[in-house]
């Protein structure tokens, strides 16, 4: 097996992880909570820049289980493969 297709076994073994999680009902709880706490529907924008930075890394998470959890399996490579924005 080649490193290119370890790597989208791992990718698709973790999105599957976070599907079966997060596709639960506690999981749709916990996902209205970190909805409101990482500012999913809002601007992350702060005249202070340490707060904005706060606000940034927690909608960077938010973005992160949501590309899991929508994201195809080819939109989900294509993000994570260095060809797509800078995420890890």
């Amino acid at each position: 097996m080649s490193v290119i297709d370890r790597a989208k076994r791992f990718l698709w073994n973790r999105k599957y992880s976070y599907r079966s999680i997060f596709n639960t009902p506690p999981g749709q709880k916990v996902l209205a909570d970190l909805a409101m706490f990482c500012r999913a529907g809002e601007s992350t924008f702060s005249d202070n820049e340490r707060v904005q930075s706060k606000l940034d890394g927690r909608r960077e998470v938010w973005l992160r289980i949501q590309h899991h959890l929508h994201l195809t399996d080819e939109q989900l490579w294509e993000l994570y493969d260095g060809r797509g924005n800078d995420v890890s």
